[in-house]
């Protein structure tokens, strides 16, 4: 814990996109469960000339669109909308920026702050430098910071630098709301909970890792920012690799923020790095052409963006993480959009049993599988082979099975809570330990920087693919090449 539970949560950016959608239904979740400190005011700041009655006309209007009406609660809105002011404030204006300040001196009364820069990244050192100035950054504040931290290591060490200067790093809350979701944070309850599957997590008992993060969705209206992005700026460099630590991670001492996050740098730091030499054969990007998802046809990438781009819409590749645990076991990572389904899932092949007794002409065996589905749904499969009924007059017949754990049946009667509902609640309470530390941000971006300038090198360009497919058929045959195959 960075301090006391805050007394004033500020929001920049409160108007915008991800605040209607996520922010501002998490505090409504938080508020209809009891779970916001009595004391806790929300101060929602913008660009956006409104008066507090009309960001509160706003906050109601987001909870009612994006809320399912089982959850919604009329008590619990306007209990929501007692704790909000709204006070406008242009980020370039310094003189805005000061009045903010005087509001947030008053409504903090001596009490811890977090400030949510909900932000274009650019504002981030700028912010944080006008809070220091007016005397509202020091100790008992915590800033949380949007992904994504820069757009490479130089720019990401340039805003992390910028933060410093205002906030210590203990104070400073780096977001990946991957990080917040049920089904992330129960890979660590499985792994470490579990006598079951230790003993087997590692390079003599697993023959590959799987992680993909697939989209239906195109760029939906954010093509400018996402142009400047592309899959591993987007996707890889936070979401997979975070991914990535907690499925290699050696068993911190506790689980607290600083033992978690340091055997996660740790694994990034064993990552083999990829460069000029091996993109070609450890990694293949691409780019969405016109298509079919879901029945219904889409259009290509570049007839969304309205321009010609060489943007990589899609990428996979082969990681190898150099360590006693792990040394010669692939990684193998893919994300793109416009894939056949939205499906986050990792993926765990362990290795065949060393002599098979049933080998009679029948099926050969199949080897068993970790399956962890985080998303559409959170479910835990694991694949096993079983006796197929029947008399056996040919020979013992085997079939694989799934012992199958659905979350949302198993739990039922517990309400699926949006990531940033646990965010939020870590922040407030200055529990840093499902957020990323700068160390982990930019040993992340130092590997991907070793990619990109392979590529560029490399004179690699994305690859087409049709819109609804698994991206380029060069991404088949990176896994086939060393004998294994992406689930799909």
């Amino acid at each position: 814990m960075t301090g006391t539970t805050a007394s004033l949560l500020t929001i920049f950016g409160a108007t915008g996109d991800l605040a209607r959608r996520m922010l501002l239904p998490s505090l409504h979740g938080l508020e209809r469960d009891g779970l916001l400190p009595s004391a806790l005011r929300v101060l929602g700041t913008a660009r956006s000339a409104l008066d507090t009655d009309g960001f509160r006309a706003l906050v109601a209007e987001a909870i009612e669109e994006q809320v399912p009406a089982s959850e919604r609660d009329p008590d619990a809105l306007a209990a929501l909308l007692q704790r909000i002011q709204y006070q406008p404030a242009a980020l370039d204006d310094a003189s805005s920026l000061a009045s903010l300040c005087d509001t947030i001196s008053r409504l903090r009364d001596g009490g811890d702050a977090v400030f949510h820069l909900s932000t274009a990244p650019r504002w981030y050192a700028p912010v944080c430098d006008a809070l220091a100035a007016h005397g509202v950054a020091g100790p008992g504040t915590r800033v949380m910071l949007e992904k994504p931290l820069g757009h490479d290591l130089a720019s990401a060490t340039a805003i992390n630098d910028g933060v410093a200067r205002a906030f210590d790093e203990d104070r400073v809350f780096r977001v990946d709301h991957y990080l917040g979701k049920e089904g992330v944070q129960n890979l660590l309850a499985l792994r470490f909970g579990n006598a079951l599957f230790e003993p087997l997590w590692n390079a003599r008992h697993v023959e590959q890792v799987q992680i993909t993060v697939a989209e239906t969705v195109g760029v939906e209206g954010r093509g400018d920012y996402y142009d400047e992005s592309g899959a591993s700026r987007d996707m890889l460099q936070n979401h997979l690799l975070q991914l990535l630590c907690l499925v290699a991670i050696e068993p911190p001492s506790q689980f607290e923020p600083t033992a978690v996050r340091n055997e996660k740098i740790k694994v990034l730091r064993s990552l083999r790095p990829i460069g000029r030499e091996e993109v070609a054969a450890e990694t293949v990007i691409g780019q969405y052409t016109a298509g079919a998802v879901g029945g219904l046809a889409v259009p290509g990438y570049l007839d969304e963006l309205g321009r010609g781009s060489a943007t990589a819409t899609f990428v996979a590749l082969r990681a190898q993480v150099d360590n006693w645990r792990w040394k010669g076991v692939p990684f193998y990572l893919r994300t793109g959009k416009r894939m056949p389904q939205r499906c986050t899932e990792i993926y765990l092949q362990f290795r065949a049993v060393p002599h098979s007794i049933f080998d009679h002409g029948g099926a050969p065996l199949q080897p068993n599988a970790l399956v962890i589905r985080l998303q559409p749904e959170e479910r835990i499969e694991l694949r096993m082979m079983h006796k197929t009924p029947g008399l056996d007059r040919n020979g013992l017949q085997l079939s694989q099975v799934a012992l199958d754990l659905d979350m949302q049946e198993q739990f039922a009667s517990h309400r699926r809570r949006l990531a940033y509902e646990r965010l939020y609640l870590d922040a407030i309470e200055g529990n840093g330990t499902l957020f990323v530390r700068r160390d982990e941000t930019e040993a992340a971006w130092q590997w991907i920087d070793a990619i990109h300038e392979g590529w560029r090198q490399a004179g690699i360009t994305p690859r087409p693919y049709p819109a609804g497919t698994w991206g380029p058929s060069r991404a088949v045959t990176l896994a086939e090449r060393h004998g294994h195959a992406w689930r799909e």
